[in-house]
């Protein structure tokens, strides 16, 4: 694969995606909870990756690599959402906006709005970490951050989704 700020050719995009795409539709799918919109971020992660290939710098594996542009990626969909479903929620007319939500249908789904609006460091280490399974070595790694940083950053998370989900559960 090239690397040093050359883009990478059509060719060596294919090859990973060969290698890697069901990885990183799987990571998709686990983060956005639907196939089309994990087929798209698979999409969209392999474009960027063809743009800008000369990212990958060898510090760690193609598939960290491929794992954290997808989770970012992913992330800042929800983010998007959320930011949308606010604007409609407060331009909605009379009457719309005060209609009491849906129940989430699983605490996945839950998890989903909670990591949307998150810090997207703490919202990194708690997908990483409460999602993935990692262990807090684990994580660090991939964060660029200590055992220790890891941990604060889960309780930052914790502490505030609790007060969110409260706060969310009042209203």
């Amino acid at each position: 694969m090239s690397s040093g700020g050359t883009s990478l050719k059509v060719g060596e995009v294919g090859e990973l995606f060969r290698r890697h795409g069901a990885m990183v539709y799987r990571r998709a799918f686990r983060l956005l909870g639907r196939r089309e919109d994990a087929e798209e971020a698979t999409q969209e992660v392999f474009i960027r990756v063809m743009r800008s290939g000369s990212g990958f710098e060898g510090r760690s594996g193609v598939t960290t690599w491929l794992y954290q542009i997808t989770t970012h990626y992913c992330l800042n969909l929800l983010r998007d959402r959320a930011r949308r479903r606010q604007l409609l929620q407060e331009n909605a007319p009379e009457g719309e906006a005060s209609g009491a939500a849906a129940p989430a249908a699983s605490e996945l789904l839950h998890l989903r709005r909670l990591l949307a609006e998150a810090d997207e460091q703490q919202a990194r280490a708690a997908v990483y970490v409460y999602l993935d399974g990692m262990s807090h070595e684990e994580a660090a790694e991939l964060l660029g951050v200590s055992k220790r940083t890891v941990g604060n950053l889960l309780e930052r998370f914790l502490a505030w989704a609790q007060q969110r989900s409260a706060t969310v559960d009042k209203s």
